[in-house]
């Protein structure tokens, strides 16, 4: 562990620090006077005191729209002089969300992404190649600036350039590997283009986007590695909220920084453990941009109890899907991860896909194009799919190489064809 105390707390301990961090996050919300602020003081609560932790499901949420709102600074809670670093992402339909951060919140994400790196077994001797993308977005820098606070040595090739990825992999024999896991799988198969001896590599943390158990496996098929999920996101901190540790069996997140609830994503109301909701998350010691309630539109459940590792952390499962990726076909709710697992888990595809929404008729249609193995497997994933998701949806088998694969950038699961030409070659 990078931080044993912390992240070995006992409940009754951390409960007591979590309960004096959100006192003070409410002081710093109500003298800011923002849109948090005011929401606080329509709710009743007029000091930090005023709130307990069993209280806080009370207290109202926080949304992406709040951001987009009062864009650019419009819901800092410190001057403007103390912002040290904007990040963020294009958001929806290519809307910016940016976050502020102070020196502060630099030193307390890197921590995080240490904490991170540690879960996946790297130490201040670990050489970490880094492949997220470096930029606004927060996956390269936050993985960066982990590794240097572990003490770790960071080659910080970020996306793109597949042939020198291979190279420096070969050359400099790291033990961590960083990046999205559609990008591992494109690693993978690099490596065993060009035939080298990627055999140092012992860990990998990929994150940025949902995947499942199946892309797991496919993932640990061609790399020689224990494959990690890494969750976080710009608004809450960046990479680092929350990690899986070796045993591969939920993410423990950081509630010292970062406290969580799930809640049903249509009422808001808490949802029980075990229980798939939709991730809301509090930040009582970020200063730029502290978040009451940010309503994420993660799907994932929440799991307590201490871990075989020593970490005492509530464990969130994988993403199951995000509220606003769920595709509607025909009165069905599908989210691309189920698809997802139905592909992989059958053996008879490659680890490559995508869905194309046909909407180019009143009655829209879902098409699942992916590569074969072998053979002819539209039959038995038509039934399969039907299985799973109560939809009967078409199943297009394509050339190996024709589903794009990501070289910069989180992999585009879903493409929608309106009219015109095919969204991919060989669909008619």
């Amino acid at each position: 562990m990078f931080d044993p105390k912390a992240e070995a707390m006992s409940l009754d301990e951390r409960a007591a620090l979590q309960r004096h961090r959100v006192w003070g996050l409410v002081d710093r919300l109500l003298a800011a006077g923002g849109v948090q602020g005011r929401r606080l003081k329509e709710a009743g609560v007029g000091r930090g005191a005023d709130v307990t932790l069993a209280g806080l499901r009370d207290l109202p949420f926080t949304t992406k729209q709040d951001l987009w709102d009062h864009y650019p600074f419009g819901m800092l809670a410190v001057p403007r002089d103390q912002v040290a670093a904007v990040h963020g992402s294009s958001g929806t339909r290519g809307r910016p969300t940016l976050v502020a951060y102070t020196r502060a919140d630099l030193d307390l994400w890197a921590a995080m992404c240490a904490r991170s790196l540690s879960c996946a077994g790297a130490s201040p001797g670990s050489i970490v190649h880094n492949a997220y993308g470096y930029g606004l977005f927060t996956g390269g820098i936050g993985i960066h600036q982990g590794a240097v606070a572990l003490g770790a040595t960071v080659v910080p090739m970020s996306g793109g350039m597949t042939d020198r990825q291979v190279r420096m992999l070969a050359d400099l024999r790291p033990d961590i590997l960083t990046c999205t896991p559609a990008y591992a799988l494109r690693l993978g198969e690099a490596v065993a283009e060009a035939g080298v001896d990627v055999t140092s590599l012992k860990a990998g943390l990929f994150g940025a986007e949902p995947w499942s158990e199946e892309l797991r496996t496919a993932i640990e098929d061609v790399l020689p590695i224990k494959a990690m999920d890494v969750y976080g996101l710009s608004e809450i901190i960046g990479p680092g909220v929350a990690t899986e540790c070796l045993e591969q069996d939920g993410l423990h997140v950081n509630e010292d920084h970062f406290i969580v609830e799930a809640v049903d994503p249509a009422t808001g109301v808490p949802v029980e453990d075990g229980v798939p909701g939709e991730l809301v998350f509090t930040t009582p010691t970020k200063q730029a941009l502290p978040l009451l309630r940010y309503r994420t539109g993660d799907i994932a459940s929440l799991t307590r109890g201490e871990c075989p590792c020593g970490r005492t952390l509530v464990r969130m499962s994988k993403i199951l899907g995000r509220a606003d990726d769920m595709i509607v076909v025909r009165g069905v709710n599908v989210y691309p991860s189920e698809v997802e697992r139905v592909l992989l888990g059958s053996g008879l595809v490659r680890p490559h896909y995508q869905l194309v929404v046909d909407r180019r008729s009143p009655a829209a249609r879902l098409l699942v194009v992916c590569e074969a193995l072998s053979g002819d497997p539209e039959a038995a994933l038509v039934h399969a799919l039907y299985e799973t998701l109560g939809l009967t949806a078409e199943v297009a088998v394509l050339p190996g190489g024709t589903v794009p694969r990501v070289e910069v950038g989180k992999a585009v699961r879903v493409v929608t064809w309106e009219d015109g030409d095919p969204p991919l070659p060989g669909l008619g």
